[in-house]
């Protein structure tokens, strides 16, 4: 990190120390290409650092440039107001992906941050920019992550797009909450988010390690089927392997569990006969018969289940105050005819006693 002590400064005078610190680098990188090739990101902080020394002099920020060492955000601090982050590609291109969207390492004094950006790449050059003017969207390897584009133009922003300043993002207390919401919008069928589960992203992305469905417990098999009848009924429809889809695409997903033979977790067993206290269903899919002797489970999975989670999964708009009766109603509607759908509808009112 760079650090200036003068609090003086107006923002016109910082935009020109980042212009003539730009003239100096590319200057340099024209004579001494190989050299500039071969740093690494925390040798070119200390190119940047000395450039931004020798431009300062005789302005108002001179004699206050101070280089630290260690992870913070961002690299340059200027009189504890301004901020400029080093960011370089070996590639001939000018992007690159940026720095963690919680900021969670943010010098909280700093409230305007350019970027430095070094194409290291024949030819090498240097250009900056305004930090929220170069962020084109988001990657996600451990956590989110601003993905930047130094030729971005005007209102292509990430921030443009999800309609949210920078400056209001960064100090939300949980900026992944509309990231992923955005991002959730623009989803085609067939795709997931698979670093934001259930919304609460505040405290779960994605999962650590991925597991076959053969290495899972009797109890862990259970329940994640039992979250497949809940959040996705259309698994109790009879027609074919696309009905596994989306609930495939969740177990992978937010769960961390790949499963290579879905349909037999739900198909096996044949037909069994239910009993209720309303009258025996005879010769229904064994599926009835494991929701009839799991039913507590379920129920406490659909009573318990965030809101807006139903909506997304069950593709409604509305989550009823009866949630029982809506998905009983959800999963009859699977069915081929009227007739089995009325069928259905009663025998899983009779067996919830609903």
């Amino acid at each position: 990190m760079i650090i200036s002590e003068n609090k003086t400064p107006p923002l016109k005078a910082f935009r020109q120390l980042m212009l003539s610190t730009d003239i100096l680098l590319n200057s340099e990188a024209a004579e001494k290409e190989s050299y500039y090739k071969g740093r690494n990101g925390t040798q070119l902080e200390e190119d940047v650092y000395d450039a931004l020394k020798r431009c300062a002099q005789h302005t108002p920020f001179e004699g206050t440039i101070q280089l630290v060492s260690g992870a913070s955000f961002p690299d340059i601090v200027a009189n504890q107001f301004y901020g400029v982050e080093v960011k370089s590609t070996n590639k001939n291109h000018w992007k690159s992906i940026g720095s963690s969207i919680l900021e969670s390492t943010r010098n909280q004094s700093v409230e305007r941050i350019f970027l430095t950006f070094g194409k290291l790449g024949s030819p090498v050059t240097f250009k900056s920019r305004p930090y929220e003017a170069c962020l084109s969207g988001i990657s996600v390897t451990h956590y989110p992550r601003y993905q930047i584009d130094m030729e971005l133009n005007e209102g292509e922003t990430i921030f443009d797009k999800m309609g949210i300043p920078y400056d209001d993002l960064r100090k939300m207390n949980n900026p992944v909450a509309p990231v992923s919401q955005y991002y959730r919008q623009q989803l085609k069928q067939g795709e997931s988010l698979w670093w934001a589960a259930d919304y609460d992203v505040e405290e779960t992305v994605a999962p650590p390690t991925v597991r076959l469905w053969s290495a899972l417990s009797a109890k862990e098999k259970t329940a994640y089927t039992v979250q497949g009848y809940a959040m996705f009924p259309e698994i109790l429809s009879p027609g074919n392997g696309k009905k596994y889809e989306r609930y495939a695409l969740w177990l992978a997903t937010n769960c961390g569990i790949v499963n290579t033979h879905i349909r037999d977790q739900f198909s096996a067993g044949g037909q069994v006969n239910i009993v209720t206290a309303r009258g025996v269903f005879e010769k229904v899919p064994a599926a009835f018969g494991r929701i009839a002797k799991n039913k507590n489970l379920i129920i406490d999975t659909i009573i318990s289940a965030n809101e807006e989670v139903l909506k997304e999964y069950w593709e409604h708009i509305h989550i009823s105050e009866n949630r029982l009766l809506q998905w009983c109603q959800l999963a009859s509607l699977t069915a081929e005819t009227k007739r089995d759908a009325i069928r259905i509808y009663e025998m899983l009112r009779a067996i919830f006693e609903i």
